[in-house]
């Protein structure tokens, strides 16, 4: 019960820029695959009572423009909870952080310096931040989610 309280505790985003009338929602998922009658993969979403190490979560976050005009400059940043390991992104346009929100870039394009002073390829398990940044306006009235993947450590 201790890992969902945490949990829940830090899935806010930690920051919406130029926000505006837009307003964000937060929710976790536990994602479970399963397989019906004829052997098929089924993939379903269930509200998590408890989670445990090894579950895989899904975070969304939904936005809505409420405002009369478009926004403009909006832009979503939100922490990877320390008790869950990153596993990905569906939108190729988000960034992630590997230094808690200093530095930002696609994850093949990050480096981990190690205490030798050599550094090595950044991986999954290193991302602490995920932003995402929006290109175009978006108009007044629209909704729209953005999500990423984890795992209970």
């Amino acid at each position: 019960m201790k890992i969902l309280l945490a949990l829940l505790a830090f899935i806010a985003p930690a920051a919406a820029l130029a926000a505006g009338d837009v307003t964000l929602a937060s929710d976790v998922f536990v994602e479970r695959i399963s397989q019906d009658a004829q052997g098929k993969t089924k993939v379903t979403l269930d509200p998590p009572a408890i989670v445990t190490p090894g579950d895989r979560l899904v975070f969304q976050l939904t936005y809505r423009n409420g405002g009369a005009q478009p926004a403009t400059g909006f832009e979503v940043t939100n922490p990877v909870p320390a008790s869950i390991v990153f596993t990905g992104v569906e939108d190729a346009s988000a960034r992630v952080s590997i230094d808690g929100g200093k530095s930002w870039g696609a994850l093949a394009a990050l480096k981990v310096a190690l205490p030798d002073g050599s550094k090595r390829p950044a991986a999954a398990a290193d991302v602490t931040h995920i932003r995402w940044s929006f290109a175009q306006p978006i108009p007044a009235g629209q909704a729209g989610k953005l999500s990423f993947r984890g795992i209970v450590k």
